[in-house]
């Protein structure tokens, strides 16, 4: 669990890492979203369409007394680009649905304002032509009845008034509108329709255009009036106040999100401060804890060569007195199956301690001294050096991947020491089990016949990849059987070995060796051990496992001669098959199930 701890904590410690600098780099670009400018802006549009607003009103009440002919809406400049800013302000968040109908309010208010605009500008210019027109028609009617003579001059002198009279009525009622006015009007216009019809047809014409500019005035003033009251009372400045006010909501309410992100990138940059703290802290303990490593390290090649020292030692100390006990005993053949064995397995001892050796002189450890001289020279300011120098940067890599490297290599020495020990031990079994000629009991023990086999290929490992041998595992499921180990491992050792000096000069096809394991009626365990080297002649198939006998320029005839009287110690038999020089050759070693328990 530690080690799971260990594996996982700096990719953890990366990973919170890049999480609080992402949050601050997020708070850090929201905090720089608000801007006040904006608003000010906004809020300058809302005035200038205020303005443009009351100018509009002041040109409608210069068009009713005819000042004026302009009605337009003047719109402030960047209209579209302003409300295009507004809408930017406002469209989001928990005000925007306020903000359409706010502003949707105000463009309704403007579409009816200009409406009733339209209809004022039409009346009032009737009304203001027919204004206009009055005192010329009125003059023309007093010029045409000073004209006349005759005895009709009480009449002209009363139509005179009359005309006076309706002119200067109209004229109030322009000003003021009211019902007795309209009245009185109508009681004059009738008055003086009934002097028009008393006069000559050529005569009324200046008459009926003044009632008919009288009547336009009566008819249209109350409408114009009617219409500026409408207009008056359209809210599009109360529109605006509406949309500055929620302007100013929404920047109150920007400016508190914009405080809270303050907040937060506060907050991250303390988590920041902290973590950068913490790994500051750790790299000064990485660097005690790396010392300790560097001398326990040490201390462990120095024990590993004791050891490797030691065993070296007992191995010749046991060879010493296996010669000196085969020799004082007279046992030439137990003697030469003795060293014969043990040399078996001596090159897997040679090739584990050279491995062992290689590994420790190529350890990289040795640059663990470089990198320690690096930090002492830069013991005052190590924690800038660490995290600004680009040599430093390197270095907490370095020490993880020394960690790991170290931690290979000794899971790697410890791999190959076991299986020193585990030759060691074979050796010693190797002993035990020629003391058995002298009465000495053997060992029986729960035996995997596929581990079995792999302790064998171990043992071998170093000659099979020198001599390029491909090993083909041809394994039935078979139970664990109660046995003696170290002579099963005996013979497979040396079946193996006598196959890989069978293919040593085959070069025409692939150097491979077939391992087998099967059941045979139920009755008998069967190991066997193919090769495609130079095969067997018929005539050496009898004698191969004689005492003394080998087709090997360097051989003695002692390995298989050994294994077969192992065999038939265990109540089994060894067994060779070969088709004829060039073709191969398969030994079987068969064990009675009856020794096998589940």
């Amino acid at each position: 669990m530690t080690i799971l701890i260990q594996k996982y904590k700096w990719p953890a410690l990366l990973a919170v890492a890049l999480l609080i600098f992402s949050a601050l780099m997020f708070f850090l670009i929201k905090s720089y979203t608000y801007d006040t400018t904006t608003y000010f802006e906004s809020r300058d549009f809302v005035r200038q369409l205020k303005q443009s607003d009351a100018n509009w009103n002041v040109k409608i009440l210069k068009k009713k007394i005819g000042v004026n002919n302009d009605l337009s809406l003047s719109p402030p400049p960047d209209l579209d680009h302003r409300w295009q800013q507004l809408e930017q302000l406002n469209s989001t968040g928990p005000l925007a649905m306020l903000w359409a109908s706010r502003r949707q309010g105000y463009v309704d208010a403007v579409k009816n304002k200009t409406v009733l605009v339209d209809e004022f500008e039409q009346h009032n210019t009737s009304l203001r032509a027919a204004l206009d027109a009055l005192p010329t028609a009125e003059d023309e009617i007093q010029n045409l009845l000073g004209e006349m003579n005759g005895p009709a001059a009480s009449k002209r002198l009363a139509a005179a008034n009359i005309v006076l009279d309706l002119t200067l009525t109209t004229l109030e009622y322009a000003l003021y509108v009211t019902a007795d006015k309209a009245q009185e009007l109508q009681g004059q216009l009738t008055e003086l329709d009934n002097y028009i019809h008393q006069l000559p047809a050529a005569q009324q014409s200046p008459f009926i255009t003044l009632t008919r500019h009288v009547r336009t005035i009566l008819q249209e003033q109350p409408i114009v009036n009617d219409l500026l009251e409408r207009i008056s009372v359209i809210p599009v400045a109360q529109g605006l106040d509406n949309i500055n006010e929620l302007l100013n909501e929404t920047q109150r309410r920007t400016a508190a999100t914009d405080q809270q992100y303050h907040i937060y990138l506060a907050v991250c940059a303390s988590l920041m401060a902290l973590l950068m703290i913490y790994l500051a802290v750790r790299l000064v303990r990485s660097y005690a804890v790396i010392n300790q490593i560097n001398h326990q390290l040490q201390l462990s090649n120095d024990r590993l060569e004791e050891r490797v020292a030691e065993r070296t030692r007992e191995l010749m100390e046991a060879e010493r007195e296996l010669v000196e006990a085969a020799r004082m005993a007279g046992m030439a053949e137990i003697a030469t199956n003795v060293l014969h064995n043990v040399g078996n397995v001596l090159n897997s001892v040679n090739i584990s301690a050279e491995l062992v050796t290689r590994k420790l002189k190529n350890s990289r450890t040795q640059g663990l001294g470089k990198a320690v001289r690096m930090m002492n020279e830069h013991a005052e300011d190590l924690g800038q050096f660490m995290t600004h120098d680009e040599k430093g940067k390197l270095l907490p890599r370095y020490f993880n991947e020394l960690v790991e490297s170290i931690a290979a290599e000794q899971s790697l020495l410890i791999e190959e020491l076991a299986q020193l020990t585990k030759s060691v031990d074979h050796i010693k079994e190797i002993v035990t089990t020629q003391q058995t000629y002298a009465g000495a009991a053997r060992l029986i023990e729960p035996v995997n016949i596929g581990d079995l086999f792999e302790d064998a290929l171990r043992m071998n490992a170093g000659a099979l990849s020198r001599h390029h041998v491909a090993v083909i595992k041809d394994y039935q499921d078979a139970p664990t059987i109660m046995g003696d180990k170290h002579r099963l491992l005996l013979i497979l050792i040396n079946l193996i070995s006598n196959a890989k000096f069978a293919m040593s000069k085959v070069s025409d096809h692939p150097r491979e060796i077939t391992l087998g394991i099967r059941i045979v009626d139920d009755t008998t365990l069967c190991l066997s051990v193919k090769d495609r080297g130079e095969g067997i002649a018929p005539e050496n198939l009898a004698r191969i496992f004689n005492h003394g006998f080998t087709t090997r320029k360097d051989g003695h005839g002692f390995g298989l001669h050994s294994c077969a009287l192992a065999a038939v110690e265990m109540n089994g038999r060894l067994l060779v098959h070969s088709d004829g020089p060039g073709q191969g050759a398969l030994f079987t070693l068969e064990i009675p199930l009856e020794l096998v328990e589940a």
